[in-house]
């Protein structure tokens, strides 16, 4: 029976770990889909809303076969900044609805649009410490927004309101609130110390919730969740104004780049894990297929879950079929358990939070600042700051441009340290000294290394212009030149002309393939620089000289021959 398979290739041997993985993935998501839909703003349903359309139709339709898929805390921290948002647009949550859920639904289908470009395989160029200060940002944003639930009040939606207005709950602070929370924390650290077979994070909800019941607390809790299929939201969704698609737009746009990076980070450990490879582009088709749907039905966006990922493939889970079981697990309990869910504290849930928060947080990456770049470190706290009081995709952009300046800085320094231009007579290469014996003090060399890019340029052009004016020729060594842009090439140009101007040559050797053909598509090969001095090396060059100059001499003699005659 076990080597036996289905029609589409499904193998009955992976059958029980795709079924055990699955639920204990469920059981797992089941009170973190509940806390993030409260910390949405838009209540638990939502939360269990989203991570059952994400679940089932990210790993039906997804690129990764072991991945589990459901609010995270980065895009629930998205999420909950656009509830806020809509709501103080329009005055109310009900008014603002519709704006919250048309910028989810356009969050996935701008998802879809990045899978079908393929633009996944770009997440790899997002700086370490960018995604690191982001990834400490959310975290701190997911525990201090859990303060005043943790006390027993309503948080403010802004992690500086938290604090600006923090004696608020102090002076109101519920006890019997502070114990559930306190309880409920303790439980998920020291429960696996007793056994790993059951999710501590289940048991800290059970405990939390069953504490409170049976003392009779009151505290808050989380309200009644329908137990059915809920329905489509579409008349909310269309019945946004025009005048609110910019708005829109913009959140969409945080959420479809948010959701990407968050599903493919944990599809690259995925594949860490299992020896696997995943395919970028249908991750994110499905990502935003399922983030679309949970939209039309309430529910808010999520991503790639890791600590649920890790836990599928580590109870068993080889297939798609683990992913799509979690899902329905989770259907499951909506349909016949929803209506318990209004007994759980709304503490209890700030106590399965603030651990998240704290595991989110990047502890290596922040141990490490005193000893990693002075500029790496200063876009990391840059970036975790903008996230925390900040807007997060502000911060994210802040974060790539201001590491891509500061690399281009680095690689601009490299480029000057180890470029020079120097007489033949300074230390010339083995190569060069057949030149240099034959036109002493008549030409100079510039040794390039690394690209000529934008970086660089400048630099390029102060150096070439330093020559010498009775210089008879420049040589632009060029074999450790990968690439040369748009910068580089008029650089080069730049110094052809001055060149010119001056009456000296400018000879190349050992261009590569893309700088050749970027200076013979702009025509600064033949127009400015002649087919006649690109060569393959230094000795070819040299050939070159040693006839141009017998031919000179040829030509002298000829003519003084004409004369005496």
């Amino acid at each position: 029976m076990t080597g036996r398979t289905l029609p589409g290739g499904y193998r009955l041997a992976d059958l029980k770990g795709d079924l055990s993985g699955g639920l204990v993935a469920g059981v797992i998501a089941l009170p973190l889909a509940l806390a993030f839909g409260v910390q949405s703003g838009l209540g638990a349903a939502a939360g269990l809303y989203g991570a059952i359309a994400l679940g089932i139709l990210a790993a039906a339709l997804g690129g990764t076969r072991t991945q589990a898929s459901g609010p995270t805390g980065p895009m629930t921290v998205v999420s909950a900044s656009v509830v806020a948002t809509a709501i103080a647009t329009t005055g109310s949550l009900e008014a603002g609805l519709g704006i919250a859920l048309l910028a989810f639904l356009c969050g996935g289908v701008l998802q879809i649009l990045l899978g079908l470009v393929g633009v996944g395989r770009y997440v790899k160029f997002f700086p370490y410490p960018v995604v690191s200060g982001f990834m400490s940002g959310v975290g701190l944003i997911i525990i201090v927004l859990q303060l005043w639930p943790f006390l027993g009040s309503a948080s403010p939606k802004s992690p500086s309101e938290v604090f600006t207005r923090i004696a608020e709950p102090i002076a109101a602070v519920n006890w019997s609130a502070v114990m559930l929370g306190a309880i409920t924390v303790a439980v998920f650290y020291l429960f696996p110390r007793v056994t790993k077979a059951v999710p501590a994070v289940l048991v800290a909800l059970l405990t939390g919730t069953l504490v409170a019941v049976a003392g009779r607390l009151d505290v808050p809790n989380v309200g009644a969740i329908p137990n059915a299929i809920p329905a489509v939201q579409v008349g909310q969704i269309l019945s946004v104004s025009p005048e609110h698609y910019v708005l829109v737009m913009g959140f969409g746009i945080t959420l479809a780049l948010l959701g990407s990076i968050d599903s493919l980070l944990t599809s690259v450990i995925a594949d860490n894990i299992t020896k696997t490879k995943h395919d970028s582009r249908r991750e994110l088709i499905g990502q935003g297929i399922g983030n679309s749907v949970a939209a039309v039905f309430g529910g808010i966006p999520g991503a790639g879950a890791t600590k649920g990922t890790v836990v599928n493939i580590n109870a068993g889970g080889t297939t798609r079929l683990s992913g799509v079981v979690h899902g329905l697990f989770l259907l499951a309990v909506l349909l016949g358990l929803g209506r318990f869910a209004a007994y759980i504290p709304l503490s209890v849930l700030a106590g399965l939070l603030i651990p998240v928060g704290l595991s989110i947080i990047d502890y290596k990456g922040l141990r490490h600042l005193a000893r990693i770049p002075r500029a790496d470190a200063a876009v990391l706290l840059i970036v975790m700051a903008m996230t925390v009081f900040g807007n997060l995709i502000h911060a994210v952009a802040v974060g790539v441009v201001l590491a891509s300046i500061l690399f281009m800085k680095k690689m601009s320094d490299l480029t000057e340290a180890n470029s020079h231009v120097a007489e033949l007579t300074d230390e010339p290469w083995a190569d060069e000294e057949k030149t240099l014996g034959a036109h002493p003090g008549q030409i100079y060399i510039k040794h390039m290394y690394g690209p000529l890019f934008f970086g660089s340029a400048s630099r390029f052009q102060d150096m070439a212009g330093a020559i010498d004016a009775s210089a008879a020729m420049l040589v632009i060594r060029m074999e450790e030149v990968p690439y040369v842009d748009q910068s580089g090439l008029y650089a080069l140009e730049h110094v052809a002309l001055d060149l010119r101007r001056r009456g000296a040559e400018l000879a190349l050797t050992g261009v590569r393939e893309q700088p050749l053909a970027m200076l013979r598509d702009l025509r600064i090969v033949p127009d400015l620089i002649s087919e006649d001095l690109v060569f393959a090396d230094m000795e070819s060059l040299s050939a070159w000289l040693t006839r141009r100059r017998a031919t000179t001499r040829q030509n002298e003699r000829s003519n003084v021959a004409i004369g005496v005659t």
